[in-house]
Order: structure tokens, then C-alpha cells, then sequence
């Protein structure tokens, strides 16, 4: 099949977050983007279209294991689980501790398999609760949200971590658990500098009555499903298993739905997060339409070069590539699945490991993937009744809390461990 040309495939990158900018459905501009790409890229149409397909079809996998992880992402969020988990964790913490407590409660509902967006929605209204009583600022507040979901949404069975697993042809497991440590860096740097704007900017001062506390089930029936999940989890990595998260997901839905006496209320559940799993399953797919049109141009290579002209070790193409693609796609998703996609191969062609590159590609997309064109930029800013300007602002600070975890893993996996 005929190669697209480097500068195709950038025109194609370019002309996909220009359709989202215009506020173009994200799915529909990945393939706007990835058709301008093939086209211009030299391509004939139906060609174009044909490598368009493949890369979609080279997502399947990925998708089905994210419409199956709804089934358990459903049942914590409609049950109150979520909720409570971060409620409960908020509450032992208290003032004195309240951003530690709001960093940890985001990072432990996005590891257990919330995603980003929607985790901070379900943290947002308790956090600024708290950070009220602490006199914290919204600034402070976000960020700690913010860079405690991103530490958590790395070691998570979120759509990122499924597509990096499946890019890299690793167990679930394995990249959740080897995230840990990165992660753990993530949440002291967000800790730090979520401290630093603790009296930065517009104190928290709630204007509206709060809204009726909802139905919660007792925290020990709430952290259950986690827990069935994350020990299935371990017990598939140590003893092999060969369990995929597409049935260890569902079946940690299943079991906190009995402790939690909702059978009934089962199918709702899963209907629910199929919902919540659909729009990422979608942009999957459109995302693979761009990651095909990448895959078939000399993008990769055009950049390996790159490197090499500028002196810069090879190794830092896994870390590289990440922070491109997610700045790219301003999507943890979407560049997640184009890194893995694209510049698996050429990453592995170098001689890393798999478990290191993918650490490293997960870690680099996290650095600037919360970006204007990108949905979770938008999302955060409105938990917290923040305008355009007052949102980008906070970016800088994401970046290094992003740029620490991949700084760490880059060590890590690509030195110390290689």
C-alpha cells in the first residue's frame, strides 16, 4: 500500500484540531483529519479510505474491552460508590489535610475506573465543599483534581490503559501495576504545587444551597467492587491467569452490585455505563482512523530522525512521541491510542522494553493532553465556574505535574530498569 508522506500525515494532525476547534465532534474531525491527511499526504481517495477502515479496525479489541469495563464503571457511579469513596476519604482527612484528601479521593475514583472527566465531575462538588471550610483557592482545589486523577487514571482500567495494553501486547494488569511508582511521584507533585496556590486567586465562596445529599451505600460495600476488580487484577498477573479485563471488569460490577443489594437495578447499571463508555468507544475508532493515516506515512521515521540529527537518545521516542500525540489529540484517549498504534513498533525496534515503553508512552501523554480543543479542558473549568481565560492558566502547572510522572518513568524504565 502506498506510503503517506511526513507531511500528509502533519497536515492531517493539524487539520483535525483546527474541526475540533471550530467545536466539530471530535470522531468526526479525526476522520475529516485523517482523510485531508491521505489525500494530501498523496494517496488516492479510495486508498485513503481503505487505510482509514484498517486503522479502525485495528481498535476493535480496545473498544470491546472499554464497553465492557462500563459495565463496572455503571455500577460505582449510579450506585454511589464513587461518591462515597471520595466522601469518606475527604471526611478522615479533614481541613487540615484537605488537599491531600481531594487529590487522593480524584486519584482513587480515576484508578479504580472512572474516567478522568467524569471523575472530576463526581469530585468536584464535595472538594468545594471542603476547600470552602479550609479557605482554599478554586486554583488550588482544581489542580489537586486535576493532578490526583491523572496519577490515579495511569494505574486505572480507563480506555488510556486499555489501549496502551493493547498497543504494546500487555496484560491490563501489568501496566496498571507498574504505573504505580510514577503515579506515586504524580500525587506528591500535585500535592506541592496544589499547596503553592492554596492562596492564589479567587478563594472558594459557595453561592448556592446545596444540593440534597444522594443515596450512598456504607463505604466497606462501596470500596468492594474495587477491591474484587484490583485483587483479580494482582491475582492474573501473579499466577497468569489469562483472565482479560473484559470479564475481571464486569464480574467487579457484578459483585458490588450483590453486596450492595441492587440486583434489580443490575441492567439499569449496565445500560448506564455503556452510556458513559460510548463516547470513548466512538472517539477509539475515529482516533484509529488518524493513527492509520500516521501508521501509513514516514511520520515515525521523520521523527526518529529528528532525534538522532538533534543527539537525542533513541530512548526518549517513548516519552516523546506520547507528549506529542496527547498535546496532538489533547486527549489522554486519543493519544494513548495513537502512540501505541503508531510508534509501537519503532520503539520496540530499538531494542526497549515493552513494559517500559508503555510506561513511558502513558506517562508521556499525560503531559499535555488537557488542552483547549480537548473536552476535559472544558469539563474542569466548568466544575468549578471558571471562564476560558482562568482555566488556561492552571495548564503550566498540569504540565509539570504530567511532565514529573513522565520525568520518573523515563528513569525508571528507561535507564535504571532497561
Amino acid at each position: 500500500m502506498a506510503e503517506i508522506s511526513t507531511l500528509g500525515a502533519i497536515i492531517g494532525l493539524i487539520f483535525a484540531i483546527f474541526l475540533i476547534f471550530k467545536k466539530v465532534n471530535p470522531v468526526y474531525a479525526m476522520i475529516g483529519g485523517a482523510l485531508a491527511g491521505g489525500v494530501l499526504g498523496g494517496v488516492p481517495l479510495p486508498t485513503t479510505v481503505n487505510i482509514l477502515i484498517q486503522g479502525a479496525q485495528s481498535i476493535v479489541p480496545a473498544v470491546i474491552r472499554v464497553l465492557a469495563a462500563g459495565i463496572f464503571a455503571g455500577v460505582i457511579i449510579e450506585t454511589g460508590a464513587a461518591d462515597k469513596i471520595a466522601d469518606t476519604i475527604m471526611k478522615a482527612l479533614g481541613e487540615k489535610l484537605s488537599i491531600l484528601a481531594i487529590i487522593l479521593s480524584s486519584a482513587i475514583i480515576c484508578g479504580v475506573g472512572v474516567a478522568l472527566p467524569v471523575a472530576v465531575i463526581t469530585v468536584a462538588p464535595i472538594a468545594l465543599i471542603l476547600g470552602e471550610k479550609a479557605n482554599l483557592s478554586k486554583a488550588s482545589v482544581l489542580l489537586a483534581i486535576l493532578g490526583g486523577g491523572k496519577s490515579g487514571n495511569i494505574m486505572s482500567p480507563n480506555p488510556n490503559t486499555i489501549a496502551i495494553a493493547d498497543g504494546f501486547h500487555l496484560s491490563l494488569s501489568t501496566v496498571m501495576i507498574n504505573a504505580g511508582v510514577p503515579a506515586l511521584f504524580g500525587v506528591i507533585a500535585t500535592y506541592f504545587i496544589a499547596s503553592f496556590l492554596k492562596n492564589k486567586g479567587q478563594v472558594i465562596r459557595l453561592e448556592h444551597s446545596l444540593q440534597q445529599e444522594k443515596s450512598m451505600p456504607s463505604f466497606h460495600l462501596a470500596i468492594l467492587g474495587p477491591l474484587v476488580v484490583v485483587g483479580l487484577l494482582i491475582l492474573n498477573s501473579i499466577f497468569k491467569l489469562s483472565l482479560d479485563s473484559m470479564v475481571i471488569l464486569p464480574l467487579g460490577g457484578i459483585a458490588a452490585t450483590i453486596a450492595m443489594k441492587k440486583k434489580n437495578h443490575f441492567l439499569d447499571y449496565c445500560t448506564s455505563g455503556l452510556n458513559k463508555m460510548t463516547g470513548a468507544a466512538i472517539l477509539l475508532l475515529g482516533t484509529g482512523t488518524l493513527a492509520g493515516v500516521i501508521s501509513h506515512s514516514s511520520l515515525s521515521n521523520t521523527i526518529i530522525n529528528l532525534l538522532g540529527s538533534f543527539g537525542i537518545p533513541g530512548i526518549l521516542l517513548s516519552s516523546i512521541s506520547g507528549i506529542l500525540m496527547g498535546g496532538a489529540s489533547a486527549s489522554i484517549t486519543g493519544g494513548s491510542v495513537i502512540t501505541s498504534t503508531v510508534f509501537s513498533q519503532p520503539i520496540l525496534n530499538m531494542g526497549i522494553n515493552p513494559i517500559g515503553a508503555a510506561e513511558m508512552v502513558h506517562t508521556g501523554v499525560s503531559v499535555i493532553d488537557d488542552l483547549p480543543h480537548g473536552n476535559l479542558f472544558h469539563i474542569s473549568a466548568s466544575s468549578v465556574n471558571y471562564n476560558i481565560k482562568q482555566r488556561m492558566k492552571l495548564i503550566p502547572f498540569e504540565l509539570l505535574i504530567g511532565l514529573t510522572m513522565n520525568i520518573v518513568a523515563t528513569i525508571l524504565f528507561g535507564f535504571y530498569l532497561a
